[in-house]
Order: structure tokens, then C-alpha cells, then sequence
């Protein structure tokens, strides 16, 4: 097993490890260029490639169902959680006095997340899975064959309708200004999301064989947008402040890496589902937080810090928390 996480985390450490030292030859710019490419070209290729060559009518029920589910219990568990904290910190003696901003600045509590930026930073790092890139990289080693087919229709429901569908929504919520017609923005921004068109396309053309040449490049562009997304989280990395950075992002990170697979092995083995059904899941539901939020932040202009926070934490944990879900569903 330890040769198995090794061979997938080197390329982890490898291109983030680039993207930290390149960050300082570059271009301020070339990050939000970088992610604005992978939202609008990258990322539809992945899930276009992964389409056409997946098969879903096996599994069609029980699968999307839990993706759906682990990301409305993220979302339901993370807006309450700043609400808590609002009400919290609103309750503090003088909360208003020096002594206590102070005394409140150097507190391991984490405070609320003030701006609306962070906020929606909060919620996507909570739900957003990457199910994609490390997903698909380390969970088929675990599961046997006849299911892997579960972990590829669980990223691309997860990515479909929870990064670019419920993750599009919260970032354009977030990252934008009041305006009077905020319903029809959001509506227009789901609408015109690229991976769903994407998926739209690889779903009703897998029945089309195309030229060896295209198929062969087109699944090769998996392996482009990989490396890109992981210099993406290199160079954001490289901005982060130390605690101050990370200390929002415990929380978010323990929902994601620990809570939400938590609660999905227990209700899998309630409902019966077992063996490597059941390992799958509760992987997929365990992955680090997802790099789509970094690409959602560059284009909606979200906190990237705490996002890029979150995805430090959860990836950390993963060597941890894959090990004990072995040990625990065996």
C-alpha cells in the first residue's frame, strides 16, 4: 500500500513543488490566466475524455445518489457552521474594544469569515471533492475491477453537478456584487458552464467512433490538465501566510476529509452495500478538496488563499485518512 500512495503522490509533490518555485519567474497574471484556461478548455476536455469511455447504466442509481448527497450534507453542514461562528463571535463581551479584537485575533477559534469572498471560499472548500485529478489517480488501485466504473461515475456526477453546477452557483453568489438581476446571472452561468456541455457531448457520442489519432489525443489531454491544475495549486500555495492561512481552513478540511466519508460508510453499511462498493464510496466522498475551487476562485475572484488552505490540509490528510478507511471497511 505504501508503494501505491508513493506512486501517486509523486506527481502531487512534483508539479506543486514546480509551481511553488516558478510562481517567482512568472507573471502575477499567469495564475488567473492559468485557471480561467482550465475552466473553459481543461477541464471540459477531462470530462469529455472520461465520458465517452465510461459506462454508466449499471450503476446509474446508487452512485450519483451519494455524490448528490455528500454535497447537500457539505453544503447544509458548512452554512451552519458560519452561522455558528457568526453567533459565537457576536456574543463576545465587548466585542468591539481593543483588548477584546485582540485577545479574539490571537484565539485558536477561527473567526468568521467576513467578507462574502470567503465565504463562498468556506462553503466550496467544504464540498468540493477532487474526484478528478487525485480521484481517479488513487482510488482504482484500492477497488477491484467491476468497480471501477463506481469511481469514474462518481467524479463525473461530483464534477457535473457539484463543481461546475452547485459549486458554480455558490461561486457566482459569492464573487459577485448585489445586483438586481442576480437569479438570471446564476441561471446563465450554470447554463453556459463548459464541462456540462462537455459531458453533454461525450454522453451522446460514445456511440461514435472517432479517428484513432483524435480518441488517442483527447484521452492524453487527461494528462496536460493534470500537471496545469497542480502548478495552479503550487503557485497559490506559495502565497499563503503560515497559521493565519491555515486556520479557517481546519475546518472546511475536516468535513471534507473526515466528517462527510465518515457519515458515507456508515450509511452505505446501513443500506447494504458492502466490499468495494462500499471502499469506493467512501474514498471518492474522502478525496482532498477539489482544484476546481482554486479555477472557480480565479474566474468569480473568490479568497484563493482559503481555498488553497483547504486543499494543503485534506491532501496531508489523505495519507492518513485512506489507510484507516482500508482498515476500518476491510
Amino acid at each position: 500500500m505504501t508503494d501505491i500512495l508513493l506512486h501517486a503522490y509523486l506527481p502531487l509533490f512534483a508539479w506543486t513543488g514546480l509551481g511553488i518555485v516558478l510562481i517567482r519567474f512568472l507573471p502575477d497574471a499567469l495564475p488567473r490566466f492559468l485557471g480561467r484556461s482550465l475552466y473553459w478548455v481543461g477541464v471540459p476536455l477531462e470530462i469529455l475524455a472520461l465520458t465517452r469511455r465510461s459506462q454508466f447504466s449499471l450503476q446509474a442509481g446508487v452512485v450519483p445518489m451519494v455524490a448528490v448527497g455528500v454535497l447537500l450534507v457539505g453544503l447544509l453542514l458548512s452554512w451552519l457552521t458560519l452561522q455558528l461562528l457568526e453567533v459565537f463571535h457576536a456574543r463576545q463581551p465587548d466585542a468591539c474594544a481593543p483588548e477584546t479584537q485582540l485577545a479574539l485575533s490571537h484565539s485558536r477559534f477561527p473567526t468568521p469569515p467576513a467578507s462574502r469572498p470567503t465565504q463562498g471560499s468556506f462553503i466550496l472548500s467544504s464540498i468540493l471533492a477532487n474526484t478528478g485529478f487525485v480521484g481517479l489517480a488513487v482510488v482504482p488501485a484500492f477497488v477491484s475491477a467491476p468497480y471501477l466504473s463506481w469511481v469514474v461515475l462518481y467524479s463525473v456526477t461530483h464534477n457535473i453537478l457539484g463543481s461546475y453546477g452547485i459549486g458554480v452557483v455558490i461561486a457566482s453568489y459569492f464573487g459577485r456584487a448585489e445586483s438586481p438581476d442576480r437569479g438570471w446571472r446564476q441561471l446563465r452561468d450554470v447554463v453556459t458552464v463548459p464541462s456540462l456541455w462537455a459531458f453533454c457531448l461525450g454522453s451522446t457520442t460514445q456511440s461514435i467512433a472517432l479517428p484513432t489519432v483524435l480518441e488517442q489525443g483527447l484521452q492524453a489531454s487527461i494528462w496536460v490538465v493534470i500537471p496545469a491544475a497542480l502548478l495552479l495549486m503550487g503557485m497559490r500555495i506559495s502565497q499563503l501566510q503560515g497559521w493565519k492561512s491555515l486556520q479557517m481552513a481546519v475546518i472546511p478540511a475536516g468535513f471534507k476529509a473526515i466528517l462527510l466519508p465518515g457519515l458515507v460508510g456508515i450509511v452505505t453499511t446501513l443500506a447494504g452495500i458492502t466490499g468495494d462498493a462500499r471502499l469506493a464510496l467512501v474514498l471518492m466522498a474522502g478525496m482532498p478538496t477539489a482544484f476546481a475551487g482554486l479555477i472557480l476562485a480565479e474566474e468569480y475572484e473568490l479568497d484563493r488563499e482559503l481555498i488553497a488552505s483547504s486543499i494543503v490540509l485534506t491532501s496531508g490528510l489523505l495519507v492518513l485518512t485512506i489507510p484507516l478507511g482500508l482498515f476500518l471497511l476491510s
